[in-house]
């Protein structure tokens, strides 16, 4: 077995890789050149666009393992302990004469989430300001010590974190969160999903003033620059004392029975805008104003957990597990990767006739049509779930009629859509190939209303 010069300890749930990494670096070599130590089964992942992923991840088999143990100069126990990894078998790592074999994984299909660490933490530990990259969950991304968010390393940017300096209020968060009850991850999952679907509609928000400074500390001051960019690099730093706070909300029982109240109780009745669960919900976020726009979004991640909560109190979910589990978290209501908003952030700069974002070339007031459009499409749906009982020529009537007007609805919806997107400086030959029709059809489609479609 070969035996290193150099002994270097793995930092608590690094990735494998980024030991590799750090390795090399210590007898100055190439992460490539140390890697030729193994025989490999398939290639590194790497960005669409080309170039290394930050989160990229090995699994070693035995032989694999005992070679980085004496390479690093560290017992098998130890990193066991310290590699996440360590441990996960695949059945293309059993090759046959003993030989030092690796295959590569993306680390978020390994152990989970995977963000960079800070580097002074490793400076530290290690006495070398050096790259290191471990798996974190994201209730546990602010280094305390030195004022800093840690951000994911799936992501194709630069950024390994974000100045917290500034901002109190996010370390002050992460220290007191606390699980509770149920899994954190679970709970975490859903209040992010929560803040996060907040977040996409506070651009129109004349009252939030509180994101938007935060925003800008953490953009180095102004991020007018590149705000598209940095709304997506700067949300989950900037939302997470929001985050928390509703994670502590979600877990209080005195909220619970908030909703039941809300809900009619032994009456049922459909919930108010005005309900006490909203009202005290936006008090303790310390935006009273906020109350009745969270009551009021309807197919949020939000209100479907005031359902849940509801339908447990009455004893009428459905099987366990399932829709009657306040925290499952549907995957439409999931929120956004930082890596996928990237993703179609750039694609979005590149497409024809995108030159300007949805928000600043669509108007306020038809982007609320549309969403609204599709929240009354998606609150009738719901509502005809339910219509299965009866004589079978009522039912069937009142299906029908529903869908009739649900697809009324959706036609409504795509063609408000379609004229936001062509006015927008979406060429009008690109929007009917998106919708396989006609471009003369669409045209007059579009401007049946009196409204003018660009050509």
């Amino acid at each position: 077995m070969a035996v290193g010069i150099f002994r270097v300890v793995p930092l608590p749930g690094e990735t494998t890789c980024s030991l590799l990494c750090r390795i090399a670096a210590c007898y100055g070599m190439e992460a490539k050149v140390l890697r030729a130590c193994w025989k490999w089964r398939n290639h590194p992942p790497g960005h669409e666009g080309g170039g290394a992923r930050a989160d990229a991840e090995v699994l070693l088999n035995a032989a694999g393992r005992r070679l980085l143990a004496g390479l690093c100069g560290v017992v098998e126990e130890v990193l066991a302990r310290a590699l996440p990894s360590w441990a996960v078998e695949d059945a293309k790592l059993r090759a046959g004469a003993g030989d030092p074999v690796g295959l590569w994984r993306t680390g978020g299909a390994v152990a989970g989430p995977v963000a960079f660490g800070c580097r002074l933490c490793a400076a530290r530990r290690t006495g070398a300001a050096v790259r290191v990259v471990r798996y974190a969950p994201r209730w546990e991304r602010v280094c305390v010590r030195h004022g800093r968010w840690l951000l994911d390393a799936d992501a194709d940017q630069p950024l390994e974190h974000l100045d917290l300096r500034g901002l109190p209020e996010v370390v002050a968060a992460q220290r007191r969160w606390a699980s509770g009850g149920a899994g954190p991850e679970r709970v975490f999952a859903l209040a992010r999903a929560v803040v996060a679907r907040w977040w996409e509609q506070a651009f129109g928000w004349e009252r939030e003033t509180v994101w938007p400074r935060r925003l800008h500390l953490v953009a180095g001051g102004d991020a007018g620059g590149d705000l598209e960019r940095w709304r997506v690099v700067g949300r989950d730093a900037v939302v997470f004392p929001e985050v928390v706070a509703v994670a502590e909300a979600l877990l209080d029982p005195a909220m619970a029975e908030l909703v039941w109240v809300d809900s009619g109780a032994g009456r049922p009745r459909a919930l108010p805008v005005d309900g006490l669960f909203c009202r005290r919900l936006g008090e303790r976020l310390r935006r009273a104003w906020l109350g009745p726009l969270a009551a009021a979004d309807h197919g949020g991640p939000l209100i479907a957990w005031m359902g849940r909560v509801i339908r447990l109190r009455r004893s009428a979910g459905g099987p366990p597990g399932y829709d009657n589990d306040p925290w499952w978290l549907r995957q439409e209501h999931q929120a956004a990767t930082m890596a996928g908003q990237l993703r179609v952030l750039g694609k979005e700069k590149k497409a024809p006739g995108s030159g300007t974002m949805w928000r600043a070339a669509v108007p306020a007031e038809q982007r609320m049509l549309i969403t609204s459009t599709l929240d009354s499409v998606q609150e009738q749906l719901l509502q005809l779930r339910g219509v299965h009982s009866g004589p079978t020529a009522d039912v069937a009537r009142r299906l029908l009629r529903g869908l009739g007007h649900s697809a009324g609805l959706i036609e409504n919806a795509w063609k408000r859509t379609a004229l936001a997107a062509v006015n927008g400086g979406v060429p009008l030959e690109e929007m009917a190939r998106w919708v396989d029709m006609p471009v003369e059809v669409l045209r007059e489609m579009l401007t049946a209303d009196g409204h003018e479609a660009g050509g």
